[in-house]
């Protein structure tokens, strides 16, 4: 009797261990088998939810079959219950676990927006204000509140950001955005003015700031930044005005609608260099660092003047009558396929 009541305890307890290690089997699969989406899911973690209703609303989006398991497997490894507040972005194939393993390392999706060399400050809220994904702080904002917010009250905001590609977050704002680029320019602007030539005929950084952005607008090929900025440099040094077209649009505003007149050349604006000496107030637009890096360590010579080739290059030369007869040469006589930079890489032979 005692015999069989054994054998039978024994029996029932492989069954027992036999139906756990199914059970726990069957976790195991629901826990790591790729998830049935096809198409890239976003799904968001508000802050300060609790790990049970992530894995419960995980659920109900249909990211897994059963948020049993999850919650379980959180029991059995507390550390991995930490899930980070975001937006997530769960690719096809992706399991449970691996999702999971996303959220605590708060792996979340990040958008971009990208601000172009050249480009206006205008144009620059305009590209915030089109990101869908991006939150809208300062849409009704003046540029000059937004100075004040940056910690720059009264300052001009032409050619303050650096242009460069920013990633960014759910939780980002535009505002967010246009902080990281004034910083970094102004990071920028401080290492390469640590690195400038010697008796350039600048007072301040601002001033160089300035600069770069003319030889930025100014020049359709890198390689000529150093050539350009050392015109400008000269002229600057001999008393010269800069006359520079890219400051006399700017200085013309709305009113500029694709060419330049003599007339314009002659009405005068703080930033007609035709009419003023020196340097305009404010930039004109983004420079990049090379065109920092340009006007900070202008390229040595004797040229004083420089005409569009209309290959998006230029023709330097020494004296006014030089570069009159190369104005007759490439202006005056425009080549059919003119353009003021140069082709794309691949278009190029």
């Amino acid at each position: 009797m005692i015999k069989s009541l054994l054998i039978a305890l024994s029996c029932l307890g492989v069954l027992v261990l036999t139906g756990s290690g199914l059970w726990a089997w069957q976790g195991l699969q629901t826990l790591t088998t790729p998830q049935d989406f096809d198409q890239p899911v976003l799904f968001e973690v508000p802050a300060g939810t609790a790990f049970d209703r992530v894995a419960r609303q995980l659920e109900s989006e249909g990211l897994t079959k059963d948020s049993l398991w999850l919650r379980l497997h959180g029991r059995l490894y507390p550390d991995q219950t930490r899930v980070k507040a975001g937006e997530y972005e769960f690719t096809p194939g992706m399991s449970t676990l691996q999702m999971l393993a996303m959220m605590v390392r708060g792996d979340t999706k990040s958008w971009s927006v990208q601000f172009i060399e050249g480009w206006r400050f205008s144009d620059m809220r305009v590209a915030l204000a089109a990101h869908p994904e991006l939150e809208q702080v300062t849409a009704d904002w003046t540029d000059e509140r937004i100075m004040t917010e940056l910690g720059a009250e009264g300052e001009h905001p032409e050619g303050r950001f650096f242009p460069d590609t920013y990633l960014f977050k759910s939780s980002d704002s535009d505002l967010d955005i246009l902080r990281r680029a004034f910083e970094r320019m102004n990071r920028v602007l401080a290492e390469e003015w640590a690195k400038r030539d010697e008796d350039l005929p600048y007072d301040s950084p601002y001033e160089a700031l300035i600069m770069a952005s003319i030889v930025e607008k100014e020049t359709g090929a890198a390689f000529e930044r150093d050539q350009v900025a050392g015109v400008f440099v000269r002229r600057l040094r001999r008393g010269m005005r800069l006359q520079t077209d890219p400051t006399v649009i700017y200085g013309m505003g709305e009113a500029y609608r694709g060419g330049i007149s003599r007339r314009d050349l002659r009405t005068p604006t703080p930033y007609n260099t035709y009419r003023i000496s020196g340097l305009p107030p404010t930039p004109i637009a983004l420079p990049g660092r090379e065109a920092i890096h340009a006007a900070l360590n202008p390229g040595e010579g004797e040229a004083l003047y420089f005409v569009a080739k209309g290959d998006g290059t230029h023709k330097f030369s020494k004296t006014l009558e030089e570069h009159q007869k190369a104005v007759r040469a490439y202006q005056l006589q425009r080549r059919s396929d003119y353009r003021s930079s140069p082709p794309p890489e691949s278009a190029q032979p």
